[in-house]
């Protein structure tokens, strides 16, 4: 059978090959041409088991119209929802996503970039990445740019939440909780989380911000950092109130994933019900409030910083900068 060509296309559907080109590869927009008439090219294109040339389409345009991303976590209804968007967004401009998880290890990211820009790609996003910086000047050898999502980096692009400010709310807002449970302020337990990464490091300024604000501070052995896995979270808290009577007046969680293991130590501990202590995460799941009450969350805008990096992408504009996106407070009442 003979191989179906555009210009069999065009002379299928009464338009030119170059209008028919502009559809099939997602230009159509830009040349104005009706969604209608797309529409109908593609619908002939698809019957016809018309196949795109890919290679040649980048060798003649030299643009791949591949985007890839890295995430560090799928398990996880926030990185979830940056994938699932991202896809979303890319399909919308006629670019075929590639996304890939890393599980926050600095050897499979550069593995996983590496083998993006074996495939071309016109864009890497680097979400959560433990070295955004090292993967940037991967990617500039290579000439590609990147953008960096949910971590900064120093040198590309870089959209993120604001940790700080969400933190301050969240601390707050759980502070409140314990005041009004307990009639006095005491301080909180921060569990979760690198302090060495932005992120937690601007949560713990938040965080300590909002208690100097109400007179009280936060000591050091309040602070528990082991990363984000829920069994060294559970294993911290343990370690640091096990033994004795334990007395926490609220916690701050920094993540759903550290949540798991806080929820598991305070079943275990019998704090539950109402001996539950007041809690706040800086992460999000609907299903964080059938565990109880004074359970506050933060939750990180995702449309509007997949927005923002879109915007990023479509000027093209690759210089160093800081998009700061403002988070949600998601109240338990």
């Amino acid at each position: 059978m003979k191989k179906i060509t555009i210009y069999d296309l065009a002379e299928l559907s009464g338009v030119s090959a170059s209008a028919v080109s502009a559809i099939l590869n997602g230009n159509w927009k830009k040349r104005r041409i009706s969604a209608k008439l797309a529409e109908k090219v593609t619908r002939i294109a698809e019957e016809q088991g018309y196949a795109i040339n890919r290679q040649a389409s980048m060798l003649r345009s030299k643009k791949s119209h591949v985007i890839g991303m890295i995430v560090p976590k799928y398990d996880n209804r926030y990185f979830g929802s940056v994938a699932e968007r991202f896809e979303e967004m890319a399909r919308e401009r006629g670019l075929l996503p590639i996304i890939t998880c890393t599980r926050r290890s600095p050897e499979l990211e550069i593995e996983a970039v590496k083998a993006m820009l074996s495939w071309q790609v016109d864009w890497v996003v680097a979400t959560g990445a433990t070295n955004p910086d090292k993967i940037t000047a991967l990617c500039q050898q290579a000439g590609v740019p990147t953008v960096n999502l949910d971590l900064p980096g120093s040198v590309a692009p870089s959209v993120i939440s604001d940790n700080y400010g969400g933190a301050k709310a969240l601390t707050q807002k759980i502070l409140a909780n314990s005041a009004r449970r307990r009639g006095a302020l005491a301080p909180l337990t921060f569990i979760g989380g690198r302090s060495g990464d932005h992120n937690t490091s601007e949560r713990l300024r938040g965080c300590h911000d909002a208690h100097r604000e109400r007179g009280v501070s936060v000591p050091q052995e309040n602070i528990l950092a082991p990363g984000y896995s829920k069994g060294k979270g559970e294993a911290c808290l343990q370690e640091r109130f096990g033994a004795a009577e334990t007395h926490l007046p609220g916690i701050f969680v920094n993540s759903t994933i550290s949540l798991e293991g806080v929820v598991r130590w305070l079943s275990q501990a019998g704090l539950t019900g109402s001996e539950q202590p007041p809690m706040g995460c800086f992460d999000w799941d609907p299903f964080v409030y059938l565990l109880g009450h004074d359970i506050d969350m933060v939750q990180q805008d995702v449309p509007a910083m997949l927005e923002a990096v879109f915007q990023i992408i479509d000027s093209g504009d690759a210089s160093q900068q800081r998009i700061e996106i403002p988070p949600l407070l998601m109240s338990s009442r």
